[in-house]
This record gives C-alpha cells, structure tokens and sequence, in this order.
C-alpha cells in the first residue's frame, strides 16, 4: 500500500515539474508576443510583466518537489566527494527532513498569505487578476515538496540515495 502511493506521488511530481515547464515556455511566448509587438507596432503587450511575474513564480515553485525528489539541489559535494554510503545516506535524511520541516513551515506561512490576499481582494494593477489564485498552484507545489521529502526521507533511511540529480 505503502509502495504504491509513493509511486503515485513519485509520478505526480514528475507531472508537476512538467506542467511547470509548459507554464514556463507560456511565460516565454508572452515575452516573444510582447517583444514582437514592440518592434511591430511600438508597444510591448500590455500587462507581460504580471503575467510573467505570476508564472515564473508559479514554474519555479512547480520544479522544488522535483528538484529534491531527484536530489537535483544544491550541494556541497566537495565535502562528501570522499564519504561512504552510509554518511551520504545519512546526511540525505537530515537534509529531507530539514526540507520538510521547511516546506511545512513554507505552507503555513503562504497559506496565511493566501488567505490575507483573498480577503482583502487584491489583483495585479493592468489585468485585476485576483493574486490569490496565484498561490493555489503553488500550495500544491509546497505539498508536493513535502511528500518528496518525505519520500527521500524514508530512501536515504533505507541507504537509497538519488543519483547525482538525475531521476530515479
């Protein structure tokens, strides 16, 4: 039982990182859009620099459970590059469960903000896009960074440990 939702979970990270991706190359369009409008007609599309703002932020976020899922983080392997198997497995749990002491404590803090920013109804200045919606995909990608955690948690508990980033 146990097996199995990790590997849903495993596979809805994978899928989150990619939605992340395709949000990305959106932002990408927006800015070609804007900049071909700009030299075409003189004006930038109005408004690219919200929507590119919401969307790196919601890309970025979508990539963090993927990122420590995969150990693709920033490490300092020059201190562990002589270590053995154990301590690697070893500092990998601590790191887990730093990332998921952290992504709870992320969740709690952005959830308060989600709330703030649906109360008193703030939108961005050109489109009057309410800025809480924004947070609702990147709830999801905290959630996701904790189950990931938790997951390499358990691995490194186990002397699994991802392979230098890439997937598993």
């Amino acid at each position: 039982m146990m097996a199995r939702l990790t590997a849903i979970l495993r596979r809805a990270i994978e899928y989150w990182a990619i939605a992340g991706g395709i949000v990305l190359l959106g932002v990408v369009l927006v800015n070609a859009l804007s900049l071909t409008s700009f030299i075409v007609a003189g004006s930038p599309f109005p408004g690219d620099f919200e929507i590119v703002e919401v969307g790196v932020a919601v890309a970025v976020f979508a990539f963090l459970p993927y990122c420590q899922l995969s150990g693709a983080n920033v490490t300092a392997d020059i201190f562990t590059s002589g270590a053995g198997p154990r301590l690697l497995a070893g500092l990998t749990a601590v790191a887990s469960a730093v990332a998921a002491l952290f992504a709870a404590f992320l969740f709690s803090r952005m959830h308060a903000g989600f709330h703030d920013l649906r109360l008193y109804e703030e939108t961005t200045a050109i489109y009057q896009f309410p800025i809480w919606a924004a947070y609702i995909p990147i709830l999801v990608s905290i959630a996701l960074l904790f189950a990931a955690a938790l997951i390499t948690f358990v691995d490194a508990l186990g002397g699994r440990i991802p392979e230098e980033g890439g997937p598993r």
